[in-house]
Parts: structure tokens; sequence; C-alpha cells
């Protein structure tokens, strides 16, 4: 039988789908109480957290759990994250690609370049963010380092938070723009006309596999 482009295939499994939001709601706790402790400007998000004490108390907690969530989901995307010659196609192309003029860039499996970029930044920044939070970590860990090591720190750590902030944003802008992708990560299926649109040699794989 010959499959439709309204026919849904799957993209994300359950697994895949819970451990993505679970990182999304993380961060965005993350991002707002970095910001209230960050700043005494941002100090009144505070109040939506639960209060002061309380924030302090899980934010390094929320951050331990990031990682705890992130790493092994982010080991079993290591191999559709590898870099391929058509994603360096794909990053020369970019600024037509974001007009939907969609250039010939060579075919795409599961992951865009863009894509592969967004998982290949949150892999050490996230480590780094880790890092110097424990450096930061009151009162546990931050007594045990100099204040120049804490300094340093939390330098870093705000670089590393606004970047992935940068990053996280440009994500969730390019979901909305690609119609269906948000979809996706709720439902786990596109359509197979989307799939062989936006990621074709990862429909073919789909298709191999499903023996048509």
């Amino acid at each position: 039988m010959s499959a439709t482009g309204s026919e849904l295939i799957p993209r994300h499994g359950n697994g895949a789908r819970v451990t993505h939001w679970a990182v999304a709601i993380v961060f965005t706790f993350l991002f707002l109480s970095g910001l209230a402790l960050f700043s005494p400007f941002f100090f009144w998000l505070s109040y939506v957290l639960g209060g002061g004490a309380l924030m302090r108390f899980l934010h390094p907690m929320a951050g331990a759990a990031l990682v705890a969530i992130f790493y092994p989901y982010a080991a079993l995307l290591v191999g559709d994250n590898r870099w391929l010659p058509n994603d360096s196609r794909w990053v020369a192309h970019m600024s037509a690609y974001m007009r939907k003029e969609h250039p010939d860039i060579g075919e795409t499996h599961k992951y865009n370049a863009g894509q592969k970029l967004m998982f290949w930044s949150m892999v050490p920044i996230i480590g780094t963010l880790a890092v110097t939070g424990v450096l930061l970590w009151q009162p546990w860990f931050a007594p045990h380092f100099s204040a120049g090591a804490r300094r340093a720190a939390g330098l870093i750590h705000s670089v590393c938070a606004f970047i992935m902030f940068v990053g996280i944003g440009i994500h969730v802008y390019a979901a909305i723009w690609t119609a269906g992708s948000i979809n996706a990560m709720i439902r786990g299926t596109v359509t197979r006309a989307w799939a062989r649109f936006h990621h074709p040699a990862w429909e073919r794989e789909v298709t191999r596999k499903e023996g048509r």
C-alpha cells in the first residue's frame, strides 16, 4: 500500500517528549530564579517562585535536576546529532532557509544543522553551569572556595546562562516558525509530507524500517 502525505509517522517517543518538557520546565525555573538572584531589579520574581529563601534553596537543586535529566537524554541523541557534510551547506544557506526560500542544501536527516548546533552548544554549557554552580552553592560548597574563584564562577555562570537563554529563545522561535514542530513534540507524530519536506533522508529511513 502506498503512503499518503497526510499519513502520520512517529517522530518522538513518549520518553523523549516527557524528558524534553521536563528539561524545558526546569530550565524556565532556573532562568527566572537565576534572574532574581542575579539582580535586585528582578528579585520580585522570587515572590512568584515561593519566596527568597525557598528560591535560593531550590535553584541549585533544580540545577542538579537539569544535569540528571539532560545528560542521559543527550547520550541517546548523539547518533542523530552527528555532523554531516550537508549540515555545513545548511549553515551556509541559513539566511535563505530562514526566509523560507528552501534552497537546495542536500538531504536532511532527523535533525537539521540548526538543531544540531543547539544540541552541541547545550552539552558543554550545561556542564559549565553545573561546575560553576557548585562553586556558588551556599552554604554547602561555596565556603570551600576563595572569593576570587567564586567571583570568576559567578561571571562565567552568568555568561553561560545568557548564552543558553539566547539559544533556547532561537530554538522556541524556530519551533513556532516551522509549523508542525511543536505538535511533533506534544503528540509525537508528524505527517509523512512534513517529514519528506523538512527531513527527507529521515523520512526515507523511517519508510525503509517499515519495509515499504
